[in-house]
């Protein structure tokens, strides 16, 4: 049967629903973590978990077949293990845990993406907005605990791709740094560490404060990375040789990206750097599926918010005055956009 024949990959993607919520209610109980380092009987797992007999074996076998459990054995007489992978990025115990994104995927995104085709008709959010509720942000920023959880979730999900950046890009010409957006102080952190002559300032809402110098001092860097409290919509930006955005720009309609773009021109000397981190879509618009995915879910939450291209970079750079850039791929769907003044 020739491709064009078979339908499965219809089917995959049809009912790609099943397998994202089997792993997302994995997550939600906490399964990975339970099973941390050991081998548990599907008895034994589902008690742990508090399940219902009738389920147990199809799910914990849906994620054998879906690739996120070891099974050795077979029947009730079968012991269960995490993966390499789940061992190492979903076990709330190990320091590259990253199921706290998919912990908000599970408990509000896959409720809002059943509303894709309003938003498509609309072009308004999704979100609690829709239901007169308050922005999930506002929400956030009201209580410092919850705040600090999802900086941690987004810290998990950054890591490597701030990692990749701290390591590829050539720092050598440059002494200072500001990451704007800065969360948790993670980038402005990882590039301390590896580039001892930058001197890093993480830049955020006052709220977040408190954490990020939670964060950096935890790692030992208060000497080397700086915390500044300000509102990139309303105040400038600090000086930096380096102005650094990870996951910021497309939270924004294109206004205030081109605003953001102009604070980071103004911001930087001459020979100065702008680098935005983004899931970039390719500029054909037909291989970076995660971008599209992306940028779909920037208008689920937004409304008139964006993923883009190297390319739509590019041109709203050249507009604020910048004078070349590249694009560097850093992991997976994420690459840096890099514009220099």
């Amino acid at each position: 049967m020739s491709d064009a024949e078979d339908p499965s990959r219809i089917l995959e993607v049809g009912f790609g629903f099943w397998g994202s919520k089997v792993l997302l209610t994995a997550v939600e109980l906490e399964l990975f973590t339970i099973l941390g380092d050991e081998a548990m009987t599907g008895i034994a797992l589902g008690k742990a978990l508090n399940l219902h007999p009738r389920g147990i074996w199809d799910f914990f076998d849906a994620l054998v077949a879906l690739g996120f459990l070891n099974r050795a054995g077979a029947g009730a007489a079968a012991v269960y293990s995490n993966t390499g992978q789940t061992s190492r990025f979903l076990d709330k115990n190990k320091g590259e845990y990253i199921g706290g994104i998919l912990e908000m995927a599970g408990q509000r995104l896959f409720r809002f993406w059943s509303d894709l085709g309003p938003a498509l008709k609309t072009g308004k959010p999704q979100n609690e907005i829709k239901h007169s509720q308050k922005p999930m942000f506002e929400v956030l920023y009201e209580d410092l605990s919850r705040l600090e959880q999802f900086m941690g979730a987004m810290r998990g999900i950054s890591r490597v791709n701030f990692q990749a950046l701290a390591q590829k890009f050539d720092f050598s010409r440059y002494s200072t740094l500001c990451d704007v957006g800065g969360a948790t102080g993670l980038l402005s952190s990882l590039v301390a560490i590896q580039h001892p002559q930058i001197k890093c300032t993480s830049f955020d809402l006052p709220a977040v404060e408190p954490i990020a110098r939670k964060w950096i001092e935890q790692a030992g860097l208060t000497d080397r990375v700086e915390v500044v409290s300000g509102d990139f919509l309303k105040n400038p930006l600090p000086k930096a040789d380096v102005i650094t955005m990870g996951m910021i720009l497309h939270d924004w309609n294109l206004e205030k990206k081109k605003h953001l773009i102009r604070l980071a021109y103004e911001s930087v000397p001459e020979g100065g750097v702008f680098v935005a981190i983004e899931n970039l879509i390719d500029d054909e618009r037909r291989t970076n599926a995660f971008g599209l995915l992306m940028s779909l879910n920037m208008l689920i939450e937004f409304g008139d918010a964006f993923d883009f291209t190297g390319a739509d970079f590019w041109e709203w750079c050249r507009e604020a005055g910048f004078k070349r850039y590249e694009i560097m791929h850093l992991e997976g769907p994420c690459s840096a956009a890099i514009a220099y003044k």
